[in-house]
């Protein structure tokens, strides 16, 4: 099959499922960001003193990242066994419940309860989609293709934001309810119904892709058989072996670096720029809207560049660093405007890393080994989404201020691009002129 044709294939699978794929995460990604909104009117319904309340905020908003921990390698294995369709539908129906019951807590015990239940019923989703991709694309397609899934993380920051300002600052008090409550309850239905959405649309797999005719679905997947065989030459594939693999656990370090400077930067983002704004809650929502804009929009250059090229190591280097570089000024000018492009260059750098990273990932996984080891390194890397707002928060009740705070996420992100042109080679990906 010659480059047009091979095109028209991967066109067809990208347009039937990234579509409802990324719609689902961005759902999925508002649900789990969405309480950095409401943080700004959270402390007086959970009865916590200002002193403290930056160390309990962070806390709560971090276990979503313990039970996601617990459950992640669990979850991406069962739905290798029943199927994507049915397991991510679950998956979607039990953290929307349990997000718009979020609106219910009245203390910090009750807080830090649902936090953790939301992390635990949304674990396996993100490596499970990404195992799932690889049912679909080969490796040297993977970097485009998961980059154009994540970019749900960030549209929902594009869209969340100026929505959850707008439900916090417009619904408060409506029907006696506060705007936090709102919050959780109307950013939380839409996953019930895409829950039911991807039980009617998501194919299993390539078998049931009626929409490929029968010679693309065998060219396909003999496409996806080759790989699978070059992978077999370059690695083992057993469960076990996955877990012993240095390479896996330098990836967690990787990822966990990551999500320490994602997290801190993103539950706590509403708050820093409402202090350096002074602005309410619609107009930060408008605000925070601009570095997930930005990050959208690089973050697929990056991904496609590094499909074009087959490198990936020195890709995520240099967007960790740049984003490193951006907390550091971030601090550095005190005018405002100058935070903000700092800021979204932060973020913007350390959003690309994303695309090169998971295909990094899964060029030396495959079989059950990819599902347990992709779900490994997302749920040991995902715990820097617990220390990150943790830290932060620490940070602020200590010092009151947010300088030490961006430094510290910033330092992560630095480690982050040394270890990733330290401890990785650039894998070996076919590359298509």
């Amino acid at each position: 099959m010659d480059a047009s044709p091979e095109r028209t294939v991967f066109a067809k699978v990208t347009r039937h499922l990234i579509p409802l794929l990324f719609l689902c995460y961005v759902i999925a990604y508002v649900d789990r960001i969405n309480v950095g909104f409401a943080k700004l009117q959270l402390r007086e319904a959970l009865g916590v003193d200002e002193e403290v309340f930056g160390t309990a905020y962070g806390f709560g908003a971090g276990l979503f990242f313990i039970g996601y921990f617990l459950f992640e390698v669990p979850s991406n294995l069962i739905l290798q066994r029943v199927g994507a369709r049915l397991w991510i539908a679950r998956i979607m129906l039990v953290w929307g419940l349990i997000s718009a019951a979020t609106m219910f807590v009245r203390s910090t015990t009750t807080f830090y309860i649902m936090r953790f239940l939301l992390g635990a019923a949304e674990a396996g989703f993100f490596p499970g989609i990404v195992l799932y991709l690889t049912y679909w694309y080969p490796s040297r397609e993977r970097a485009r293709t998961v980059t154009l899934f994540a970019t749900g993380g960030l549209m929902a920051g594009v869209v969340g934001s100026p929505l959850s300002g707008a439900i916090m600052q417009h619904f408060d008090g409506l029907a006696r309810l506060a705007g936090w409550q709102w919050l959780f309850l109307i950013e939380g239905l839409p996953s019930l119904l895409l829950g039911f959405a991807v039980l009617v649309f998501l194919p299993d797999g390539l078998h049931r892709a009626r929409w490929l005719s029968p010679a693309e679905r065998a060219w396909l997947q003999s496409q996806l058989d080759d790989d699978a065989a070059q992978l077999a030459i370059q690695s083992r594939h057993r469960l076990r072996d996955a877990f012993t693999s240095g390479r896996l656990w330098l990836l967690c370090l990787l990822y966990f670096l990551l999500n320490v400077g994602g997290y801190g930067y993103e539950f706590w983002l509403p708050t820093i720029i409402q202090e350096f704004s002074g602005q309410g809650e619609f107009v930060v929502g408008l605000i925070g809207a601009i570095p997930y804009c930005a990050a959208a929009v690089v973050m697929v250059l990056v991904g496609r560049h590094s499909d074009r090229t087959g490198e990936r190591r020195w890709h995520v280097a240099a967007a960790a660093m740049t984003s490193a570089a951006g907390f550091v000024l971030s601090v550095w000018f005190q005018n405002p405007i100058v935070a903000v492009a700092a800021l979204t260059l932060a973020f913007v750098g350390l959003k690309s890393t994303l695309g090169p990273f998971w295909a990094l990932g899964t060029t030396f996984l495959s079989g059950t080994a990819a599902a347990g080891g992709i779900a490994w390194i997302n749920s040991v890397g995902n715990l820097g989404g617990f220390v990150g707002p943790t830290v932060v928060g620490a940070i602020q009740d200590a010092t009151g201020s947010n300088v030490t705070a961006l430094l510290a996420l910033g330092s992560a992100l630095l480690a982050m691009g040394l270890l990733a042109l330290v401890g990785t080679r650039a894998s070996p990906v076919r590359v298509r002129p």
